[in-house]
C-alpha cells in the first residue's frame, strides 16, 4: 500500500507538468495560425489601400482595358492579366504531361541503378534560383529558339493562315510562348517529385493484384496508380500552377515586356509580376504606383481564386 501511495504522490506532479505542457503548446499553436492568418489580412488590407486611387479613378475599367501609358496616367491590367494567365497555361500545358511521364519512370520503369540519380537531377532543378533560368533563357534558349524553330516556321508559314496569325511577330526569340517554355521548365521538378512521391504511396500489393489479373504495366498505371493518386495529382498540378502564376524574374528576362495584348504565341507580352518588377522602382507618381499596387492585389485574387478551385475539386474527388 505504501509503494502504491508513493506512486500515486510521484505521478501527480508530472501529469500537473505535462497538463501545463499541453495548454503552453495549444497556445503556441493557436499563436502561430492567428499570426498566419492576421499576417494575411494585413497584406490584403495593405494591397486594398495601396491600390485603392488607382481604384477609385480608373473602376472595374482598369480590368478591361490593355492601355499602360504613364505619361497621360491610364493603366489598365488587361495585358497583363492576359499574359499571367496565357503563360500559366502553356506552362502547365508542357510541364504536367512531362512531369507526369518523369514520376512513373522513376517509379515504375526506371531501372533501380537510375533511380537515385535521375530523381536527384529532378529535385536539382527546382532548387536553382529563378533568375538563373532567366539568364539561360535570354542567353541561351531565346537566340536558339530564333534560329532553330521561331524563324524556320515563320518562313513556312502561308500569309493568311491561322499558324501564321499564331507565330506573327520579331524572330527575336523573346515572347509569350519563350516565357512559357521557360516556365514548364521550372514548374516540372515541382509536379515530377511530388508526383514520384504520390506513386511511392500505392502500396505494392495494389500493382501486383494488378499484375496478378493479366494487366499490362500500361493498363496498371492507367487504370490503378493514377486513379489511385488521383487527388494528389490536383494538388500537384495546382502547385505548380501555383508556381507558374507568380514566377517573376525568369520571366521578366524573355516575354518581352509589352502591355498590350499578345498578338500571337511568339509576339513579346507581359505578366502581373513582370510588370510590377519592371515598373515599381521606376514609378514616381503616386497614381502609378498606386496602379502597380493593384495589381499586385489582381493577382493575389487569381492565386487565390486558382487555390479555392483546387481545394473544391480535391474535395469532389475524396468524395468520389
Amino acid at each position: 500500500m505504501t509503494a502504491i501511495a508513493d506512486i500515486d504522490v510521484a505521478a501527480a506532479p508530472r501529469s500537473a507538468r505535462g497538463a501545463t505542457l499541453d495548454r503552453a503548446f495549444e497556445i503556441l499553436c493557436f499563436s502561430a495560425a492567428t499570426f498566419l492568418l492576421t499576417a494575411l489580412g494585413g497584406i490584403v488590407i495593405s494591397l486594398v489601400i495601396g491600390g485603392w486611387p488607382a481604384i477609385a479613378k480608373f473602376g472595374p475599367a482598369f480590368l478591361i482595358s490593355a492601355e499602360w501609358d504613364p505619361v497621360q496616367e491610364v493603366y489598365g491590367a488587361a495585358g497583363a492579366v492576359t499574359g499571367t494567365l496565357i503563360t500559366a497555361a502553356l506552362a502547365l500545358a508542357f510541364a504536367v504531361p512531362l512531369s507526369f511521364a518523369i514520376a512513373i519512370f522513376l517509379v515504375e520503369l526506371c531501372p533501380p541503378i537510375l533511380r537515385r540519380p535521375i530523381g536527384t537531377a529532378v529535385e536539382l532543378l527546382a532548387g536553382i534560383p529563378s533568375i538563373v533560368y532567366g539568364m539561360w533563357g535570354l542567353f541561351v534558349f531565346a537566340p536558339w529558339f530564333a534560329q532553330h524553330i521561331q524563324v524556320p516556321i515563320m518562313m513556312s508559314a502561308k500569309p493568311g493562315s491561322l499558324l501564321a496569325t499564331l507565330t506573327s511577330g520579331i524572330p527575336n526569340g523573346s515572347g509569350i510562348f519563350t516565357a512559357s517554355v521557360i516556365l514548364a521548365i521550372m514548374v516540372l521538378p515541382f509536379i515530377a517529385a511530388t508526383m514520384r512521391e504520390l506513386l511511392n504511396t500505392i502500396p505494392p500489393t495494389v500493382r501486383e493484384s494488378a499484375y496478378g489479373l493479366g494487366s499490362t504495366t500500361f493498363e496498371v498505371i492507367r487504370k490503378v496508380s493514377l486513379p489511385y493518386v488521383r487527388t494528389g495529382a490536383i494538388g500537384a498540378v495546382m502547385l505548380g500552377l501555383g508556381r507558374a502564376l507568380g514566377e517573376t524574374m525568369a520571366v521578366t528576362f524573355v516575354i518581352g515586356n509589352s502591355h498590350g495584348f499578345p498578338t500571337s504565341l511568339f509576339a513579346p507580352g507581359s505578366t502581373i509580376a513582370s510588370t510590377i518588377a519592371n515598373e515599381f522602382t521606376e514609378a514616381t507618381g503616386a497614381l502609378h504606383v498606386s496602379s502597380l499596387i493593384l495589381l499586385g492585389l489582381v493577382l493575389f485574387i487569381i492565386t487565390f481564386a486558382v487555390l479555392a478551385m483546387a481545394r473544391l475539386l480535391i474535395g469532389r474527388q475524396a468524395n468520389l
